[in-house]
């Protein structure tokens, strides 16, 4: 697989990274529902035997429990993957989920995080939200000092629009962005992905498939029996109108996929790497199947043609979104 330079950063990865959110389990407020520890191991190692060179997790994730099976995961392997992980979603002794800036709480969870992932630095740590807003500042200048002592290689944010970019840049450069980005939410097309390859600020868009709703797999039945412990089962687009245009987009990406061997959801991660704004997408995997199921998206070129198919069923069909807005 070969690899791209994120950024300005001598990180050479992958376009596809490994997704540790699903792996962190259930029990907890954006959980995926129960999952085998045994099958996330099985599936992180199954990405890195295919060439994927980067995992990406949080601490919120299971709260603290994925960064602990990535830990499992990439331990004696003779070339240990890059590791980036996020801060700035806290939680209390009851597993209430919150968000802090605050610089001594920075600082808690990056020792945290350097402890369950047993590693001495980090190679890309993010804030995960721009929350609280008026503590920006004060955050993003903690990741920054973070930085010059060592305990991370490289500094990036995670769901930040234009304005709270510039913001961190007039303290310190953001060497990563890491936005939503799929067909279903097309957005930082407009403005953010310019001004990023603009400032040769690198990419790694997360939920390139939404989550499962363009893996070609998904149907109203998965949909109406997902667990109460899955975020999804109360997420707009896994519902009425927005669901029923949604499996349609994944069909037409499987008829896509169908003439290259290829799954509906390899077709839609091959959609999110077209732009050259974006470095890397994040692709999880909950057993090693879904990631046999993934994988090729990072050698696969969609043709002018079935993007124009893709883009002219998109626009047709946007009046589902506005109806739901």
């Amino acid at each position: 697989m070969q690899t791209r330079r994120l950024g300005k950063t001598d990180l050479f990865i992958t376009p596809l990274g490994f997704g540790s959110w699903a792996v962190g389990g259930g029990g907890w407020q954006f959980g995926w529902g129960s999952q085998d520890d045994r099958e996330s191991i099985a599936a992180i190692n199954r990405a890195l035997d295919l060439g994927i060179n980067w995992i990406d997790t949080a601490a919120v994730y299971g709260l603290g429990h994925s960064e602990e099976i990535v830990a499992r995961a990439v331990k004696g392997r003779a070339v240990r993957p890059y590791i980036f992980t996020k801060c700035s979603m806290v939680w209390d002794e009851k597993g209430n989920i919150g968000h802090s800036l605050n610089r001594d709480s920075i600082r808690r969870e990056v020792e945290n995080s350097l402890r369950r992932l047993r590693i001495e630095a980090i190679d890309l740590y993010q804030v995960h939200w721009p929350n609280p807003e008026a503590d920006i500042e004060q955050g993003w200048s903690t990741l920054a000092d973070l930085k010059r002592e060592g305990k991370v290689r490289y500094i990036g944010v995670s769901n930040f629009n234009v304005e709270q970019l510039q913001r961190a840049m007039a303290i310190e450069r953001v060497d990563t962005l890491q936005p939503p980005y799929s067909l279903i939410h097309p957005e930082v097309e407009q403005e953010i992905l310019p001004f990023c390859e603009t400032n040769n600020i690198g990419v790694i868009v997360y939920s390139p498939m939404m989550s499962g709703l363009l893996s070609g797999t998904m149907t109203r039945e998965r949909v109406t029996n997902f667990p109460e412990d899955d975020w999804r089962k109360h997420n707009p687009e896994f519902q009425e109108p927005r669901l029923y245009r949604n499996l349609w987009l994944a069909e037409l990406l499987k008829n896509i996929g169908r003439h290259d061997g290829l799954s509906a959801g390899e077709v839609a991660i091959a959609w999110t790497l077209r732009l050259p704004a974006v470095t890397g997408a994040i692709v999880g995997g909950r057993n090693p199947e879904q990631v046999d199921g993934i994988v090729r998206a990072a050698d696969f070129r969609l043709s002018e043609g079935e993007i124009d198919g893709i883009d002219r069923f998109v626009r047709a069909n946007v009046w589902v979104r506005e109806e739901a807005a």
